[in-house]
């Protein structure tokens, strides 16, 4: 039996004062009227309060992750035990996210070396197909009438996508430097979970919705689908909010690695496992592929923004770009205007669009290009992309530069920090929504479709090639100040991401906002332009605003070329969690946003 759910409450008693058969406000007339939200002593109204502690603090994208993170510490855990800890109980608890069927990165601030280092825990590509015979397989599915036949770059779901999972690697990379508890009981409280079953919260709840009906949409591009419809849709549907699901399947895997170790996932039995999977359904990877795999260590890269120096991962991830548009945006005094003014939005939205224009034509792994990623982030760079910026007007377009050298979807992020003053800023993810769509047989997770981005273009950086990592967009952040550290911080949601934490550093430096108002205020992203994956969209692309901007700015937004559109369900938005330091009362401060489920735990 895999994963089941159980209804927790009758419909009827749903609907008491506890919860409600719907995840969203209901009106019977479109007419009714709604009722607001209530008042503050301080602060925004449509905020709270960040969490304050002094001996260790977990925030991530589910409360009952971020509990078993602090148990971790409790028990006598480090911030990295109790990082994969949480991790492992999201894969479980968010499958809509991550899984160890996807990808991993992490910053680990340790403070006994006084070093902020960074690990790049991604998978390649299968090491036995060329770039010739992924074009082919993809036209003989177009043939087939198994993808859109106008589709230009590489399938979204089924085998093709599917590179080598990372995640796992990257826990026991981590543990290894920084655990002081035994990966058996890192990984219990997760098995545990998995085996006795957790209610389903409401925005886990509809992203499942979103992820089944997408799989439904796209089922012809699936080898196989049954495993992931037992998995996770045993009835055929969704489950609902408060109800129970259980995933035994996903026990047993963890409870193998907790006493197998690394190996049993990339050369034993799960490896044996994975690699009969492969076969069955007709995929490229091999056993080979899985045993090759290795994740490493990188060394992050920084831009000094008006004292605080943000600290993101070199490519071939995307955490450069929100590096890029600091070192643009630090020519311009944005505390001139009011925060929710246009010039603020058209200056940050001007910064990402060049910025972007960069990540599409270099950005990628670079044992395979030649990345200029210290140029990028150096100050007469950033002073010659600001110089490209109308101040009253959007530009139609903007290309990628040419800096010199001078001597460069769907996610969770969570982070945590203990009692010695470990911080771990760690993002994981499977890509598109859940994955694939693949389960590999009694395995209980999904396999991640991260090579959905790389290019087909010959020549492209990010072009195709056997063995190859692709293009990533999931980055974990961490702001220092003299040398201290200051905030671990992230937030999820593809390009979301980079835009995203500008737009909290800008809330939270120039503007004076507190952790929690931070993420909590209204967000832009803008969408379009050229694209990693080498396939054009308009180069002036699409500004998606949330309602809590004035009305006079998306007029004058308008006013100032820009293609505006407001979105109200927070989806698009990404989530974030932080989790500050105190350094005068020598204590912690933590916040995680409304658009997610979930919250801060702290002792």
């Amino acid at each position: 039996m895999r994963f089941q759910f159980l209804n927790f409450y009758g419909c009827a008693m749903m609907a008491t004062l506890l919860t409600a058969c719907s995840t969203t406000p209901q009106n019977n007339d479109p007419g009714d009227l709604v009722l607001g939200g209530g008042g503050r002593p301080v602060g925004a109204d449509y905020s709270r309060s960040p969490v304050y502690a002094r001996n260790g603090m977990a925030a991530t994208a589910h409360p009952l992750a971020s509990q078993i993170a602090v148990d971790i510490l409790k028990g006598g855990g480090s911030a990295v035990d109790a990082a994969i800890a949480a991790n492992a109980a999201l894969g479980l608890m968010e499958p809509t996210g991550n899984g160890i069927g996807g990808d991993l990165f992490a910053l680990i601030w340790d403070p006994k070396t006084a070093k902020l280092y960074g690990y790049n825990g991604s998978g390649r590509s299968p090491r036995g197909r060329s770039l010739e015979q992924l074009q082919a397989q993809i036209a003989h599915l177009k043939q087939g009438g198994k993808v859109p036949e106008e589709l230009q770059g590489i399938p979204s779901h089924g085998s093709l996508p599917v590179t080598v999972p990372g995640t796992v690697d990257g826990w026991f990379a981590i543990h290894q430097r920084f655990g002081r508890i035994p990966m058996s009981e890192v990984l219990a409280p997760a098995s545990n979970y998995a085996r006795e079953g957790f209610p389903i919260p409401p925005v886990i709840a509809s992203y499942l919705a979103g992820n089944l009906a997408r799989f439904e949409a796209v089922e012809g591009m699936i080898e196989e689908f049954d495993n992931a419809r037992a998995t996770y849709f045993p009835e055929g549907r969704a489950p609902e909010a408060g109800e129970i699901f259980r995933n035994p399947d996903l026990a047993r895997t963890l409870d193998v690695l907790g006493q197998q170790g690394r190996e049993a996932f990339y050369q034993g039995q799960l490896a044996q496992t994975m690699a009969s999977y492969f076969q069955r359904i007709g995929a490229d990877l091999v056993f080979d592929d899985l045993a090759a795999h290795r994740g490493n260590w990188v060394e992050p890269g920084s831009v000094n923004y008006r004292g605080y120096d943000l600290y993101e991962l070199p490519p071939n991830g995307q955490g450069f770009a929100a590096l890029q548009m600091l070192s643009i945006l630090k020519n311009v005094d944005l505390s001139q205007w009011p925060r929710a003014s246009a010039e603020v939005f058209h200056y940050m939205t001007e910064a990402k669009r060049l910025a972007f224009e960069d990540v599409a034509k270099y950005y990628a792994d670079p044992e395979y290009a030649n990345i200029p990623a210290a140029a990028f982030l150096s100050d007469a760079y950033g002073r010659e992309r600001f110089a490209l910026i109308d101040s009253q007007h959007a530009s139609a377009e903007f290309g990628p530069g040419e800096p010199q050298l001078e001597g460069e979807g769907d996610t969770t992020y969570l982070t945590v920090a203990d009692k010695d003053g470990m911080m771990v800023s760690l993002i994981q993810s499977n890509y598109r929504g859940m994955g694939s769509g693949l389960v590999p047989d009694g395995l209980g997770f999904m396999l991640q479709d991260r090579g959905e981005l790389f290019s087909l273009e010959p020549g492209h950086p990010n072009v195709y090639a056997a063995g190859k990592r692709p293009f990533h967009t999931i980055i974990p952040a961490f702001l220092m100040k003299d040398g201290q550290p200051q905030m671990s911080f992230g937030l999820m949601g593809g390009s979301m991401q980079p835009q995203g934490h500008v737009q909290i550093l800008v809330n939270m430096i120039d503007f004076g906002m507190n952790i929690q108002h931070a993420g909590d205020a209204a967000r832009f992203m803008h969408v379009g332009g050229r694209q990693s994956t080498g396939v054009e969209s308009n180069p002036l692309g699409t500004l998606y605003l949330e309602p809590g901007v004035p009305t006079e700015t998306v007029e004058r937004l308008t006013e100032m070329g820009h293609r505006v559109k407001i979105v109200d369900d927070g989806v698009m938005f990404g989530g974030y969690q932080a989790i500050g330091v105190d350094h005068e009362n020598k204590s912690y401060v933590g916040a995680t946003e409304m658009r997610k489920d979930g919250g801060v735990a702290a002792f």
